[in-house]
This record gives C-alpha cells, sequence and structure tokens, in this order.
C-alpha cells in the first residue's frame, strides 16, 4: 500500500508557473508508474502526464505537451509536475496516481492506476 499526497496548488495568473509535488509514503515508488490526473468542475478527469522508472519514459496530453514537465526524485520518493505558461484552462483539480506494476495497461487511463491522492486546487485566472 501506498499513500499519496498532492501539494503545490494554488491561484495564478495565465502566463504563470506552478510546480505540483506527489510525495508517496509506506512503499518506495521508483519502480512504480506515477501519473497525474486533472479534473475540471463538470468534466471527467482526465490524463495529463505519466512517468515510468525513469525520466527516459515519459508521456504527455497534447494540450500541455510544451509547457509542463513531469520529473520524480526517487531519493525523496516524490514526483513533480512543473507546469509553465498555464493558461485559464487548465484550471481543475490534480491528481497523482501510482501503479506498481507499469507493464500493465495504458499509463493514459484511469483505470490503470491502483493508488490515488487527494487532489490539489489549480485556478488560472485571467
Amino acid at each position: 500500500q501506498v499513500q499519496l499526497v498532492e501539494s503545490g496548488g494554488g491561484l495564478v495568473q495565465a502566463g504563470g508557473s506552478l510546480r505540483l509535488s506527489c510525495a508517496a509514503s509506506g512503499r518506495t515508488f521508483s519502480s512504480y508508474a506515477v501519473g497525474w490526473f486533472r479534473q475540471a468542475p463538470g468534466k471527467e478527469r482526465s490524463f495529463v502526464a505519466s512517468i515510468i522508472w525513469s525520466d527516459a519514459w515519459r508521456y504527455y496530453a497534447d494540450s500541455v505537451k510544451g509547457r509542463f514537465t513531469i520529473s520524480r526524485d526517487n531519493a525523496k520518493n516524490a514526483v513533480y509536475l512543473q507546469m509553465n505558461s498555464l493558461k485559464p484552462e487548465d484550471t481543475a483539480v490534480y491528481y497523482c496516481a501510482a501503479n506498481p506494476n507499469p507493464s500493465s495497461g495504458s499509463v493514459r487511463s484511469l483505470s490503470t492506476y491502483d493508488f490515488w491522492g487527494q487532489g490539489t486546487q489549480v485556478t488560472v485566472s485571467s
């Protein structure tokens, strides 16, 4: 079992930046696939980015490619999402999720992930 806690959300103006953190406890999750998802009001939760094992295996939604960067620090048991050039449409609750078996399922699918954090709110004003 692993517990995930997100932090770093907040209110930022369009064009600004935020860095979200996902801290894991209960188990070392360096071998896990970790994903970021977001859910805006009235919309379904959707894939943002994921990382498997190392920085060489990173995936992004088209809507954030070139603006967001996912990374991990295994020594700190943490995964980060650096968000630059933020837009109002990035406003959502952001969740991190972990999958202990990276070879199972699509990293873009919610159902692939076994563990979820409680979410952190990101609001981008225009």
